[in-house]
């Protein structure tokens, strides 16, 4: 008898929760969503979007090459201001830009670049990014809840995904949002946004360990 959790069902549960805590009409939760890119965020937003207030944070260190992240990043931008002029979200999609910062990525790999693709190495780096989008959250004030868009990818585990989430949550303070965005067919459903807004999908998480596999 399987034990696994599943996320997706805990997700709407706290969302369900959150919307009943604001009890006003038109009360959307505040979430700091992180995005790895334009790409995943695509079916995650558009999952979010239609009852809560969405800020995506772009924080990115382990795309190693600025040129490649400079173009991972306008195409965010670019994906957010087209879900806006459709209207997509009950309120306006916001984006909160973080600095490329590679050398926060090298510092925490240090003794893990031989590690194989999905090991220790990879978690780090997941809890590297959604640690600081906690913090963000924090530092910013006025969001209910911080989550990340890692948990789309089939490529990535979302049971370790989730379980980082939940034990920043309880070193921070800041809720986390479980999830498990490629339920649903959200993988899929990322792929056809990616064709319908013609959105650059790169072939490589950003990391020069990982073009490297």
């Amino acid at each position: 008898m399987s034990n696994a959790v599943n996320y997706d069902k805990l997700m709407e549960e706290i969302l369900g929760e959150l919307l009943k805590k604001g009890d006003v009409p038109g009360f959307a939760p505040a979430i700091l969503l992180h995005s790895c890119c334009a790409p995943c965020s695509s079916a995650c937003i558009e999952r979010l979007c239609d009852r809560c207030d969405i800020t995506v944070y772009y924080y990115n260190p382990n795309i190693g090459d600025e040129a490649e992240y400079l173009k991972r990043k306008e195409e965010q931008i670019r994906l957010i201001d087209a879900y806006n002029s459709e209207k997509k979200g009950v309120v306006p999609i916001k984006i909160l830009d973080a600095d490329h910062d590679p050398d926060s990525f090298y510092e925490m790999a240090k003794g893990l670049e031989e590690c194989p693709e999905r090991g220790p190495r990879c978690h780090k780096c997941y809890e590297l990014r959604m640690r600081r989008t906690a913090m963000a959250a924090l530092d910013a004030g006025g969001f209910d809840c911080f989550a990340t868009t890692l948990t789309l990818s089939p490529l990535k585990d979302s049971d370790a995904i989730n379980r980082i989430g939940m034990k920043i949550e309880e070193e921070t303070g800041m809720k986390y949002l479980p999830s498990d965005f490629k339920k649903r067919n959200g993988y899929l459903r990322s792929i056809e946004l990616s064709k319908e807004y013609d959105l650059y999908r790169q072939n490589y998480c950003g990391c020069i360990y990982s073009r490297k596999s």
